[in-house]
């Protein structure tokens, strides 16, 4: 399409009435002056709000890989029916993407078959081994926009060390997902009163403090832009609020998932409450939610990892980590607004301004913008399962529940990404 007008909708953050002009891919006008344009196509978006289209900095496309946990087409498809424009696409891939190469071949893919704009974060290590540094400089000018580990450690804080220091002659944004493996041992679970209940393996919080205070160090030596991945404990939104005084150049997110749940989801051996880092308790729940509306944690993520059914079906101890979020994230947001826990504004900045500021990018709705944009209705409800899901994995949180928050189009430059029938 060449043209649309959105007419009747209101800003997600304002809830001001407004509408939108789109044209060869970005917003032409807004407001009096878009009503009175006319246009090849219109939605009515009457009773529904507006908001920048959505940017995950954790997302897992399963892409390069053997396709049985899904692919760049069916969770790019799954991103835009929860509202999201830009992914982030995690380096653990199969092979990791950790050359020019592997970047080019999920780029290509991406430009083919993929609803929404992806974005790769390129491997720090060769093959996500913790030891060896990758070519950042190939990684780079083959487009990934950061480097991390994914979700797993580097070997030690030399190695961390070389990273950052390398790094940061590139100007590269670093991502780490704070973990001591030493101290995370076997664990798989917090290390609380519900794993110590049930006799689960447990992860002590200091597993994730101490490695962020060593993070927060080796980047305030370094000068390295560093961003730390789906934190989960109280003590580590105080230690990032003490290094931002500091002059450290920090940002975080936390994922949906860990504003939601706690231990206690895991009471019934529920193995889609597997998730590294573990749900911890109820006063680190608290504890990132005012993070996230202080502004000290920037972003909200999916966290968004799809597995094939037998990936969940084991005793909890065998089981992958992991839920399958990203069609539900909006809706997880909105529950929180719902209990007064979260503010809408507040919400809709973590997911978007706030994950666009640490890339360095943009996300808002203005003339002349790129026509990145969600439109929801937030009373509409509905209920999560096998016949309205596209991702291939199905282990959501809250299955068969009725949920607020029901996407009715997603643009993403422009283009039509959600509803899929009339891609």
């Amino acid at each position: 399409m060449s043209s649309l007008k959105i007419t009747g909708g209101r800003f997600a953050s304002t809830d001001a009435e407004t509408t939108v002009l789109v044209r060869d891919g970005y917003i032409a006008a807004l407001g009096d002056t878009a009503a009175r344009e006319s246009a090849d196509n219109e939605f009515d978006a009457a009773g529904c709000l507006l908001a920048p289209g959505f940017v995950d900095l954790c997302c897992n496309l399963r892409e390069p890989g053997n396709g049985q946990k899904g692919n760049i087409a069916s969770e790019s498809l799954a991103a835009a029916h929860g509202g999201f424009t830009t992914l982030c696409a995690s380096p653990d891939t199969s092979p990791v993407n950790d050359s020019g190469a592997v970047t080019n071949l999920i780029m290509d893919v991406a430009a083919k078959r993929s609803a929404v704009r992806i974005l790769p974060i390129g491997a720090i290590t060769r093959g996500l081994k913790g030891d060896l540094l990758s070519d950042m400089a190939g990684l780079a000018g083959a487009g990934c926009v950061a480097l991390g580990n994914g979700a797993r450690p580097v070997r030690n804080a030399r190695v961390l060390r070389r990273c950052m220091a390398y790094a940061r002659t590139f100007g590269l944004t670093v991502m780490f997902s704070p973990e001591n493996q030493a101290l995370a041992a076997d664990g798989y679970a917090h290390d609380g009163l519900v794993a110590s209940r049930l006799g689960l393996l447990g992860i002590p919080e200091v597993a994730e403090t101490a490695a962020v205070m060593e993070m927060l160090l080796l980047a305030e030596e370094t000068g390295v832009r560093l961003h730390l991945s789906q934190l989960s404990c109280a003590r580590s939104v105080e230690m990032l609020a003490d290094a931002r005084k500091r002059g450290i150049a920090v940002t975080a997110d936390v994922a949906m998932h860990q504003l939601m749940f706690t231990e206690d989801a895991l009471s019934g051996f529920d193995s889609r409450f597997h998730v590294r880092p573990p749900l911890r308790s109820e006063t680190d729940r608290l504890a990132l939610l005012a993070g996230v509306r202080d502004g000290v944690i920037e972003a909200i993520t999916s966290q968004h990892q799809p597995h094939d059914s037998a990936a969940k079906q084991a005793p909890m101890a065998a089981t992958e980590p992991g839920l399958s979020t990203i069609e539900s994230t909006l809706s997880m947001g909105l529950l929180l607004v719902e209990r007064g826990e979260l503010d809408r504004a507040g919400l809709i900045r973590a997911l978007t301004t706030g994950p666009a500021s640490v890339l360095g990018r943009c996300s808002e709705l203005r003339e002349g913008a790129v026509a990145d944009l969600c439109v929801f209705d937030p009373t509409a409800s509905w209920k999560p399962d096998g016949s309205n899901l596209c991702s291939a994995g199905r282990h959501v949180p809250l299955p068969g529940k009725p949920i607020p928050g029901m996407v009715r189009l997603t643009l993403c430059q422009g283009q039509q990404a959600w509803p899929r029938n009339n891609l």
